[in-house]
């Protein structure tokens, strides 16, 4: 009987992924373990192996093909000892790309509306039924589409949508419907008509919105003098994740300047007696190295602001998971170090070293970048003084690095030079106001100031 290979859910939160690479061809027998393709995510590129043994009967969806479902049969597998090319022609050709639910919806209101249009209008007289609001798309109420006279409309979901999706402005299209309805026979004539949008009436020039189409920002500038780059997935994710942060989480900044010269002699000494194996030692610290280390160290002592919001509890975590922004090609990815508190220094930096080496290669484990309780960006070695993070739920805090530099400063009465690093710890006010915020930033600024107390 015909195994179906579908394409795996490589998160909790993947609903779809680019097939990048198939490393089997029809006809090839592969077994359990066996790599047959590549699966690239918004932030990974990840192995699939076989988990049946037999012939690879028929793949059904090409290598590069983009935003294939979850679950979707990508391939047909003949097991051990059938006939490849039966297993082959009894493959259903399950669409890769498509949502069933959403065209059974789409096709149940286009015949509604189908039914609607060819009926005639009823002339009966209006009743409180009659003025009912349509449901919309979401099954609440659709309600009147205002126009610029205040006089109000009605369109059906589909037909809103598709004016929408095609730049129609709805409210200058003339419904044929009952009681003037707009359904979807009246856009597609107004489409074919050449109507235009509300983006390409003259008007004042105003602030742009956010989201705007491409169109809607394009019309100010000459063809020609720029270049459309399609947004890939991590870019979509980046958007979506930050988007949300700042609309639903309310930030709070706290800075602090943290001498490091203390910290900077120990790291030199701490590298010069680094183990020499094969001519290489065992380890090279870094600052960042140290920060984490430190802000671990913070957490642990102030366990309130180790937090994690959700609507019903506050989740207080009994490690520091610490993520640390690398910059890679297209965006950015967060792989974590788990229970950094308990690690030694040496361990952290050999285990970001090879967290950023993959995570350039895009070639982390879901769960190695997924999670966390808090995270480290570090823009100081770009040369950046003082910056504020944005928070990336589920975390609480994010700690922004700044450049160590040499500025004037005063001890005991006495001015003198040192090397000063200014640090912005943003946090969810919701789980960590301004005290605890300020209570958790001088905890990290004791160790990094004194950093002998993160070797013990």
């Amino acid at each position: 009987m015909p195994i179906n290979i579908t394409m795996p859910a490589l998160s909790p939160t993947m609903e779809e992924g680019n097939l990048a690479k198939w490393l089997v061809k029809e006809g090839d027998k592969v077994g359990p373990g066996d790599v047959i393709a590549e699966i690239e995510t918004d932030k990974a590129t990840m192995e699939v192996e076989a988990v049946d043994e037999g012939t690879i009967a028929k793949i059904l969806v090409d290598e590069g093909t983009e935003g294939v479902k979850v679950n979707a049969v990508i391939a047909v597998l003949a097991e051990d000892g059938e006939d490849a090319s039966e297993a082959a022609q009894s493959a259903g050709d399950t669409p890769a790309k498509k949502d069933s639910s959403s065209d059974k919806k789409e096709e149940a209101e286009s015949k509604a509306e189908t039914s609607s249009d060819e009926a005639p209008t009823p002339k009966a007289k209006t009743s409180a039924a009659d003025s009912k609001p349509l449901s919309d798309d979401k099954g609440g109420s659709a309600g009147p589409v205002p126009t610029k006279d205040g006089e109000k409309i009605f369109a059906s979901p589909l037909a809103r949508r598709i004016a929408k999706n095609e730049g129609v402005d709805i409210t200058a299209i003339s419904g044929s419907g009952p009681k003037g309805r707009i359904v979807k026979r009246d856009v597609e004539e107004a489409i074919a008509s050449g109507a235009k949008s509300k983006a390409d009436a003259p008007q004042a020039a105003t602030a742009m919105p956010l989201g705007a189409s491409s169109e809607a920002i394009l019309k100010n500038f000459e063809e020609g003098s720029y270049e459309l780059v399609k947004h890939d997935g991590m870019r979509k994710t980046i958007a979506k994740r930050l988007q949300e942060s700042k609309q639903t989480i309310p930030h709070f900044y706290v800075t602090m300047d943290c001498e490091l010269d203390a910290l900077l002699s120990l790291r030199s000494q701490l590298n010069k007696s680094a183990p020499v194996k094969d001519e290489k030692p065992a380890y090279k610290l870094s600052v960042n190295d140290m920060v984490i280390k430190a802000l671990a160290l913070a957490l642990r002592d102030v366990p309130d602001a180790n937090v994690s919001w959700t609507d019903e509890n506050m989740v207080k975590h009994k490690h520091a998971d610490v993520g640390v922004a690398v910059s890679i090609p297209g965006g950015l990815i967060t792989p974590i170090v788990r229970k950094a508190e308990t690690k030694t220094l040496s361990v952290i930096s050999n285990e970001m070293k090879d967290l950023g080496k993959r995570a350039k290669e895009k070639k982390l484990a879901p769960t190695e970048y997924q999670g966390g309780t808090t995270a480290v960006s570090n823009m100081g070695m770009m040369g950046v003084k003082n910056f504020s993070a944005v928070v990336n739920p589920p975390h609480a805090t994010i700690l922004a690095i700044g450049a160590g530099e040499q500025r004037p400063v005063v001890k005991d009465g006495e001015l003198k030079v040192a090397t000063v690093m200014s640090v912005t710890l943003s946090t969810d006010h919701r789980c960590v106001d301004g005290a605890l915020g300020a209570e958790l930033l001088g905890a990290f600024k004791n160790y990094i100031e004194n950093p002998m107390g993160m070797l013990v």
